[in-house]
């Protein structure tokens, strides 16, 4: 029997070089995405230590311009899963986490204060609640997939934003992000580590460097396509696939119009 390859050797086809490693490291190496969760609930106290790794995340000028909505009741995961696209694993996840980019608590804070509120008007200000929401987001990913859990982000939660907004509550200058379902994976349903993109593409060192991409995307195109037919999707490739999606606006479902949504949920964008 042959070994597996190690975690990096899966993630790019070539081991990385010799150097540090840990298990937090190699756990971050094995990731992949979960969609199929057996129909077993959270241990007692996990959503709150899931938040407190998001919570401990750098945070721009401790803004904490972030909030969570957790999401376990079976009919709202249902209707939410309808708004995602028909997800059906956001229906069978115990726990659907909607990442908030937040600026209302903000907003409410300074008009109990009288305090004036202009700077919440900017794009900046929405940028800076977009990465919070994600750098806390991701905290929680790697702190459930230590618990052994399975986790997969929802995209998708952005086709339909005011129903989203509409369905969990949410404040004026709240935008729900993204999504991510929490659970245990089904052991019958196995998946792998996605191949990705070489570090020689991705990895520039002091300066954007432009070089050759098309032989390396071609021979990522021929490992990603091996995966894809190895896990029963077809031989597709990367780079049809991706220039496909952003081949024109019909790719976005429905997020084309998201200035005009953001700008109706109460953000400035100015």
């Amino acid at each position: 029997m042959t070994n597996p390859p190690s975690p990096a050797a899966a993630r790019y086809g070539v081991p990385l070089p010799p150097g540090p490693s840990s298990p937090v490291l190699e756990s971050l190496l094995t990731h992949r995405s979960v969609r199929a969760f057996l129909d077993r609930p959270l241990d007692p106290g996990t959503l709150e230590r899931l938040v407190a790794a998001a919570s401990s995340a750098p945070t721009s000028s401790n803004l904490q311009a972030w909030s969570v909505v957790a999401v376990e009741a079976p009919e709202r995961r249902a209707r939410l899963s309808v708004l995602a696209g028909n997800q059906g694993f956001v229906r069978r996840a115990p726990l659907f986490l909607c990442w908030i980019a937040d600026l209302s608590r903000l907003e409410r804070l300074g008009q109990a204060r009288g305090q004036p509120l202009e700077g919440l008007t900017y794009l900046e200000a929405f940028m800076v609640a977009l990465v919070d929401a994600a750098i806390a987001a991701q905290n929680a990913l790697v702190a459930a997939e230590s618990l052994g859990l399975g986790t997969v982000y929802v995209g998708a939660l952005r086709n339909r934003p005011r129903e989203v907004a509409e369905e969990l509550n949410l404040p004026p200058n709240a935008f729900a992000a993204f999504g991510l379902a929490v659970g245990w994976p089904d052991p019958a349903v196995p998946n792998a580590v996605k191949p990705r993109l070489p570090q020689s593409l991705v990895l520039h060192r002091e300066t954007y460097a432009l070089r050759d991409e098309e032989s390396e995307i071609a021979h990522y195109d021929e490992r990603l396509a091996d995966f894809s037919a190895a896990q029963g999707m077809g031989r597709t490739d990367w780079s049809g696939r991706m220039l496909k999606r952003v081949a024109d606006a019909a790719a976005l479902h429905g997020r084309d119009t998201m200035k005009a949504t953001l700008r109706a949920l109460g953000f400035g964008l100015k």
